[in-house]
């Protein structure tokens, strides 16, 4: 609560102007409003009540020194000088491996309050505790993977944040949100409601979403402050590289099967009029197929085509010749299901990494990987992004879906620089199905295009 001795906010009557975020509440006899609020009206306040007290806030001040001085690149400096600029709010854009939590250390050198870094999983989580305790002489609190300790710095997942930043909101006047495209999710979105936190950062490489949610970030982080693309920085920052198509083709048998099975499904589609354009057109998709059984066949040949068109066997021949072709290299290879990993790790006697590793093999693999005992892994999704794996230098993406962020990401776990490195991604698409146009969907990203298309 704020309040002053000549004015209180808790008065019905205000005087004009008041924040619009302001509302009476009368089971408290006061005015209330979100945590995202506070600056606002913590701001007007000062300037309209003198002498008010501040109860709501209850974050300290700091005197964090960074237990080892490094000097910033000049893009990191420029993005702190654009947040701070924006009033220590807002959202920065780099490439996976530029350096984002270096960028995150010298937020919390300038603001010097009580910080709340929140990250997607619990293994970001880990890293993040790791990076700050390392930064700095000072206890590190951790919310999440059974853990429930509040220090000053603070590292959470998304999770915990969602389920205790109701009671813990005003305990921080920093919230860094890393991964920050996660934070539009309808959950998630409300704990950066709660937070009271007057200064906030958002870090990612990969922003929209094609819910097109991420617009919501102006409200509860604020805008792009700073953006430096993979483009921009390759070669001087990042690994040059390359990126390679390889159109394979389905077997007679393999292509009357997908195209029958996608007649099906396109044929409800037009029937029912569902248009796929916008954000609802796949959910608008699963809602009606689910009231019929002509709805549920259409689903059931969507799931077929796409299966077929994913898992072709001549991507697994191509994936062998590229295999011999890096065998020296360091290769993840990339797909969109559990089911074609295993089938790959059997095939090839690759170690594989899914949702389903535990942590400590999970990370056993990794240190394996970054030291080259295993000089390639097999994964799904769970390594699109969190994962420091500054060794690879190839990615092969048998199949994905059509996110170009997730394609973005995939190329990111390759680009870490290194001494006369050069990575190079091949994508193996199927010609004449879906799969072409999700990749030419995916490439309009400037990550993709060539040199001479620039």
């Amino acid at each position: 609560m704020l309040e002053a001795p000549t004015k209180k906010i808790s008065d019905r009557n205000l005087p004009a102007g008041a924040p619009a975020a302001l509302e009476w509440d009368d089971r408290i006899g006061h005015y209330r409003c979100r945590g995202v609020d506070y600056r606002e009206v913590r701001t007007w306040v000062h300037r309209n009540l003198p002498g008010y007290e501040d109860h709501a806030a209850a974050y300290n001040t700091l005197a964090l020194q960074p237990s080892l001085q490094r000097t910033p690149r000049d893009y990191q400096q420029e993005a702190i000088d654009a947040w701070k600029q924006a009033g220590k709010r807002g959202l920065i854009l780099l490439p996976t491996g530029t350096g984002k939590s270096f960028v995150a250390e010298m937020a919390m050198v300038e603001t010097q309050r009580s910080t709340l870094v929140v990250a997607p999983t619990i293994d970001l989580m880990n890293q993040w505790y790791d990076i700050l305790t390392s930064a700095f002489e000072c206890p590190v609190g951790l919310l999440g993977g059974g853990y429930h300790e509040i220090e000053d710095l603070t590292v959470s997942t998304y999770d915990s944040a969602y389920l205790h930043l109701d009671r813990y909101g005003n305990r921080f006047g920093l919230v860094i949100f890393d991964e920050v495209h996660h934070l539009p999710g309808p959950s998630y979105l409300h704990a950066a409601e709660c937070c009271l936190a007057p200064f906030r950062l958002g870090l990612t490489a990969t922003l929209e979403r094609p819910d097109e949610r991420h617009l919501l970030l102006d409200e509860v982080v604020g805008h792009v402050v700073y953006h430096r693309s993979i483009r921009d920085m390759a070669g001087e920052y990042l690994a040059d590289y390359d990126v390679e198509s390889i159109v394979v083709s389905l077997s007679e048998e393999e292509a009357k099967e997908y195209h029958e099975a996608r007649e099906t499904y396109r044929s409800f589609v037009r029937a029912k009029g569902i248009r796929f354009g916008g954000p609802k057109g796949w959910s608008t998709f699963i809602q009606v197929s689910s009231r019929s059984a002509e709805g549920r066949r259409a689903m059931k040949a969507f799931q077929q085509a796409r299966r077929i068109a994913l898992s072709a066997p001549s991507k697994l021949r191509n994936l062998e010749g590229l295999l011999r072709r890096h065998s020296k290299d360091r290769t993840i290879i990339f797909t969109n299901d559990n089911a074609t990993v295993y089938r790959i790790s059997q095939r090839f006697l690759l170690p594989a990494i899914t949702h389903q590793t535990d942590g400590k093999e999970r990370k056993a693999l990794l240190k394996g990987f970054n030291e080259g005992a295993y000089p390639c892994l097999v994964t799904s999704r769970v390594l699109n992004e969190g994962v420091n794996i500054p060794e690879a230098n190839v990615a092969i993406v048998l199949s994905g879906t059509g996110s170009v962020r997730e394609h973005v990401q995939r190329l990111g776990r390759i680009l870490r620089p290194g001494p006369d490195k050069r990575a190079i991604l091949y994508e193996i698409i199927t010609a004449d199905t879906i799969e072409r146009f999700v990749s030419e969907r995916r490439r309009e990203h400037d990550a993709y295009r060539q040199d001479d298309d620039q």
